[in-house]
């Protein structure tokens, strides 16, 4: 027996000196909409939290300041509801976590009121192209993708190299789909366009957009701004080629072209359209992170998994280099050693950060002409000239069949 408690007492003192489970850990939360209308969503995003939690600490965890530790990631839901996600963010808080993963604007926002309340500070790590995260002007929040201006710019030069003029809007309703058809309008102006109509749709609870559909085409538009979530937006492409419609469609980004292809059985009766790439672009290493994810959740893996997959591995990185598992403000401060993140090694590649937070992600576009798949295209919207362009783009490690451009506005 005194054999056997000798035993047992190594390994435990064994498993300490490893840097168990239970013996070195660091908090980290996420508050999603995991039930109610958002729930693929929300589960997406945990999910690739969740794969890159755990093969962090199946490989051992990380290093910081000679100490060996692991995350311990927990979850709460928040049906996309602010209310819901301060208490959220209040329980994670009491709890010892230093970073929550939130990836809805408007529940982000209700976090970012407290995140930085002194002796309670913990870093927002926030999935969101909206521009007004970071007008906000919250120090411990760190954002991605890039800001869904650059996308709005890219579709209308798009439509306007087509001779598409004129435009109606049927984008979806709520603060998100507002400020999309907002920004969209000011660029759409800046061509010289006219917005024909501007009728938001429930892409959340409705599936007949019929009334929306002839309201806008009986302003006789070229093109139409369309998009809510992937499943609705396929919806509404088939609605309005069934319709009539023969012109063009330029997708927000909130919808997937690649989860849409798939609901439509293929592209053909998409017509021509732009919109967002998805999770197979542009990373050599999307393809066996998505095999990974598919075999741990037995689903596809998503743009919304795999660049928050890419956010976890960003974190770890700022926490080792920052020194410290637990001061927020130095690991805040520390986030712009974690980049470059290279297509060699993550599904989505980060080449810096910028002083608000949001992470340097190309925004990836693809269109389909005719009913037929053009190459993606990689946008790099945020060097200011040309030669910066050149130096960043020469650094990546993406694959060189894939076009790629130096975003230029008016």
């Amino acid at each position: 027996m005194k054999h056997w408690k000798n035993f047992f007492a190594a390994a435990v003192f064994s498993l300490l000196l490893c840097g168990g489970a239970w013996a070195q850990e660091i908090v980290i939360g996420y508050s999603g909409p995991l039930s109610g209308l958002a729930a693929e969503y929300g589960q997406d995003v945990f999910n690739g939290i969740e794969l890159a939690v755990n093969e962090i600490n199946a490989a051992g965890g990380i290093s910081v300041a000679g100490k060996k530790y692991r995350f311990k990631l927990e979850r709460l839901d928040d049906m996309a509801n602010p209310t819901q996600a301060l208490n959220n963010a209040k329980r994670f808080r009491a709890g010892g976590a230093i970073a929550v993963f939130n990836a809805v604007f408007t529940t982000a926002a209700a976090m970012m009121k407290i995140n930085e309340e002194k002796g309670n500070a913990f870093l927002v790590m926030a999935f969101t192209s909206t521009p007004r995260i970071t007008e906000l002007g919250n120090k411990l929040t760190i954002v991605a993708p890039g800001s869904f201006v650059s996308m709005a710019e890219i579709s209308a030069q798009w439509a306007m190299e087509k001779g598409w003029k004129k435009c109606a809007m049927l984008a979806t309703i709520g603060p998100y789909g507002e400020e999309w058809r907002s920004v969209f309008r000011s660029i759409w102006a800046k061509y010289d366009g006219t917005i024909t109509a501007d009728n938001p749709v429930n892409y959340y609870t409705e599936t007949d957009y019929s009334a929306s559909i002839t309201a806008a085409l009986a302003t006789s538009p070229e093109v139409l701004l369309i998009g809510g979530p992937s499943a609705t937006t396929a919806l509404m492409i088939e609605q309005c080629r069934m319709m009539g419609f023969k012109g063009g469609f330029i997708l927000i980004d909130q919808a997937k072209l690649d989860y849409i292809e798939t609901v439509m059985k293929g592209t053909k009766a998409m017509g021509t359209l732009i919109g967002s790439a998805g999770a197979g672009i542009p990373a050599r290493k999307t393809q066996t992170v998505a095999q990974r994810y598919r075999a741990a959740y037995q689903r596809a893996a998503t743009a919304e998994s795999t660049f928050n997959f890419t956010l976890v591995h960003a974190l770890a990185r700022a926490i080792t280099a920052a020194g410290t598992p637990t001061d927020v403000y130095k690991i805040r401060a520390a986030f712009p050693r974690a980049f470059p993140m290279y297509a060699t090694e993550f599904p989505m590649e980060v080449y810096g950060m910028m002083d608000n937070g949001r992470l340097q992600v190309v925004t990836a576009t693809e269109t389909i002409t005719d009913g037929i798949k053009d190459k993606p295209v990689l946008y790099f919207w945020w060097p200011k000239t040309k030669k910066e362009y050149e130096a960043v783009e020469k650094t990546s490690q993406i694959d060189r069949s894939i076009p790629r451009r130096w975003l230029q506005t008016r």
